[in-house]
């Protein structure tokens, strides 16, 4: 029997122009780093943008007591910081989550680099609008959906096919869920553990495949 399909899927992100991204390249400094470095401190004031060559960062909140929220991750040919634009303190936190090159540019060259490349500007106007629709999005989905239907959501986004299955194959630990959608691990570690033994999901090293169509409610 054919399996249904999850019911959205994240399109590819809007990624920077590769000749774009050399030119920016110029007016910047390359830098290496290793996993789980600080690159931006939420609150912090400091005004550098960062155009990520390889390597993978996650955007997050956090409280006093440790506890954190994921914004969402970026990858090769995307950016972040350019909330540094309003020299306002930053407004999220960024960590490396796997080994990262990035091209480091101060607000005054990426500020010049505007004026004279127009169509880099209508690249971040872009970027900006479709980030501020998914902060939309998740608040519409934190203030009128439940914990289960915010972990549909997000399997249903994450989700790719394979055969007649779908599978999410970044590795995510059940916390890593948790803060994604706003709820605690041990609400995600029941939830999945009852789709699994509905025979909707299986696990396997982090892996979660989808068998079958996730219920709309739970």
């Amino acid at each position: 029997m054919e399996v249904d399909t999850p019911s959205a899927v994240s399109s590819p992100p809007d990624l920077l122009p590769s000749d774009l991204l050399k030119r920016i390249a110029a007016h910047g400094v390359t830098r290496s780093y290793a996993r789980n470095t600080v690159l931006i401190n939420e609150g912090d004031t400091t005004d550098s943008f960062y155009i990520i060559v390889t390597g993978k960062v996650k955007v997050y909140l956090s409280n006093s007591v440790g506890r954190e929220v994921i914004v969402d991750f970026h990858g090769p040919g995307e950016y972040v910081g350019e909330m540094a634009f309003t020299g306002l303190p930053r407004s999220a936190s960024v960590l490396t989550v796997e080994p990262s090159t990035c091209v480091v540019v101060s607000r005054s060259e990426i500020r010049d680099f505007l004026a004279a490349h127009p169509d880099f500007a209508l690249h971040l106007i872009g970027r900006l609008i479709d980030r501020a629709r998914r902060a939309t999005e998740n608040i519409k989905q934190l203030a009128l959906s439940d914990t289960y239907g915010r972990l549909v959501k997000l399997l249903d986004q994450l989700a790719k096919p394979e055969g007649k299955e779908w599978v999410v194959a970044e590795k995510l630990s059940q916390q890593d869920l948790a803060n994604r959608i706003g709820a605690s691990r041990d609400m995600v570690s029941r939830l999945l553990r009852d789709l699994a033994a509905g025979g909707y999901i299986s696990i396997h090293h982090r892996s979660i495949t989808i068998h079958r169509k996730l219920p709309l409610s739970w």
